[in-house]
């Protein structure tokens, strides 16, 4: 008896296990955009050229952010940032849910024990007296097992596996948002700590010059357009004033946020110490390949491709369902009429029931799955084009940013200085009495204004490498890595 139960099982398991797919061939999209990134006057090299074999994708983000206090805000982001939690732990509930559906390539076998009851009427029974008949069963019982002879268990678990691929690259993917959002919180905290450190000199100077143009105004010396005029400078850099200590206050909110946790005393005061953006804290030569590279380091976009592989199982399960479904139940075991003879000799017993269902009329259920199917995967391999031209933009972007922020920042260096030297005349023409006071009013408010716009052009500089940075695939690494240890397409590996 055992060992027909156990040649049957084996019978049935080869039968599954050689099970046909009718998934189709899966077949990679053509990339939608360019084979190169655009040219032009915007796109400009420092001619440097990356290590043989190096990939942005390949610089660990220790390597890249070489701040030490930045490096410490994202040790700590990537351990405690609650988005990157519950990524990590979608993963866990995907890669629980395809072992739960790979469960179903194989047999449920437990140990089953019954007792069945029965009692017959007078009426019906061949001695004219009621009857009570008891019996025992116990053994191994095989619950319902489909052979997946056309797939459709297989197409569904392939699925599963492939959801499962795709949230871990999303965890990734979530990883790389997070490191860059907390450096670029970290640069606009820096900078508006410094445009807060210019506007509280500038708001001294003009409240230096509006007491002098009082003084001026109470001896006759100045109007009293003079005398307003400074108070509006004044009254303007007052507002400023608050505006960006309200800003910095702001900024190191959204820094704990998504750090996940407050604040160490040290970091604190660390913080409170950086008021000025240092312009050399990040590298500008980040090699940015060729777009076709996207498609291996972006895990965005292996996870659009993960999702439209699962489309394309998914119609294996629709198109197996047109086919018959074949289960087996069986029991082996020992029965008996009293409890007591359960174990006796003789007492063994086995059933098996294999059941075939033929699909015949499903009212069109079955066609509208496979056309639900199809038209599933025509979506999600319009989402992975997506994904592709909003990466290749993405990097597009943040090549022009590299090619003409620094041509900007210089030029706004130059506007400065300008500014500058005019306030200055102007100040001394109007110390000697050659200018009124309006044309220094006016002189400063254009000095501090490209101040600003200087503090600002430098922070979206910075803010602009780290984009590139994160666009092109870096972050998933703490350190960086040659192309032989580099972490192979469609891994999902990360600190």
């Amino acid at each position: 008896m055992k060992l027909q139960m156990r040649t049957l099982l084996s019978v049935s398991l080869a039968a599954a296990l050689a099970g046909c797919s009718l998934a189709p061939t899966y077949e990679r999209p053509d990339a939608p955009v360019s084979a190169a990134y655009p040219t032009g006057d915007a796109y400009k090299t420092d001619g440097a050229q990356a290590p043989l074999g190096m990939s942005t994708a390949d610089i660990g983000w220790r390597d890249f952010f070489g701040d030490p206090l930045l490096q410490q805000l994202i040790e700590q982001s990537l351990a405690n940032n609650r988005d990157l939690r519950v990524a990590a732990l979608n993963v866990e509930a995907a890669r629980a849910q395809y072992r739960i559906q790979r469960a179903d390539l194989m047999p449920s076998v437990g140990i089953a024990g019954k007792e069945t009851a029965q009692r017959s009427p007078a009426d019906l029974s061949a001695s004219g007296q009621a009857t009570t008949s008891h019996s025992y069963q116990v053994g191994a019982a095989m619950s319902a097992w489909e052979l997946d002879l056309f797939g459709r268990i297989r197409s569904l678990s392939d699925k599963a596996l492939e959801s499962y691929l795709a949230l871990d690259e999303t965890r990734t993917a979530t990883q790389l948002t997070l490191i860059a959002e907390v450096a670029n919180a970290y640069l606009t905290l820096r900078a508006d700590q410094e445009l807060l450190s210019l506007t509280r000199d500038t708001f001294k100077s003009q409240d230096d010059s509006f007491k002098l143009t009082k003084q001026s105004y109470d001896q006759g010396l100045s109007t009293a357009l003079d005398l307003s005029q400074a108070e509006v400078s004044l009254r303007t850099a007052q507002r400023n004033l608050s505006q960006y200590t309200r800003q910095a206050a702001q900024d190191r909110n959204a820094l704990v946020l998504l750090v996940g946790q407050p604040l160490s005393p040290e970091i604190s005061a660390a913080l409170d110490n950086a008021v000025r953006l240092d312009d050399s804290m990040l590298p500008t030569t980040l090699p940015a390949g060729l777009p076709s590279d996207l498609l291996a380091r972006r895990p965005d976009i292996r996870a659009a491709e993960h999702q439209l592989k699962g489309a394309n199982a998914n119609i294996g399960a629709a198109r197996a369902a047109f086919f018959p479904t074949i289960s087996l139940t069986g029991q082996a075991g020992t029965a008996s009429a009293s409890l007591g003879g359960l174990f006796e000799g003789g007492s063994g017993a086995w059933s098996f029931v294999p059941q075939i269902t033929v699909p015949i009329f499903a009212g069109g259920s079955l066609l509208a799955g496979l056309d639900l199917a199809k038209v599933q995967k025509n979506i999600q391999v319009a989402q992975y084009e997506k994904s592709i031209q909003a990466g290749f933009r993405e990097v597009a972007d943040a090549l022009a940013g590299r090619g003409t922020l620094d041509e900007q920042i210089e030029a706004q260096r130059l506007l400065v200085a300008a500014n500058q030297r005019a306030y200055d005349v102007s100040d001394q023409r109007f110390r000697q009495g050659i200018d009124d006071y309006l044309s220094v009013l006016d002189s400063q408010r254009s000095l501090y204004s490209a101040q600003q716009t200087l503090v600002d052009t430098r922070l979206a500089r910075l803010s602009n490498l780290v984009n590139l940075y994160k666009v092109l695939g870096g972050g998933w690494a703490e350190r960086t890595t040659t192309a032989a240890q580099a972490v192979p397409a469609g891994s999902g590996s990360g600190t």
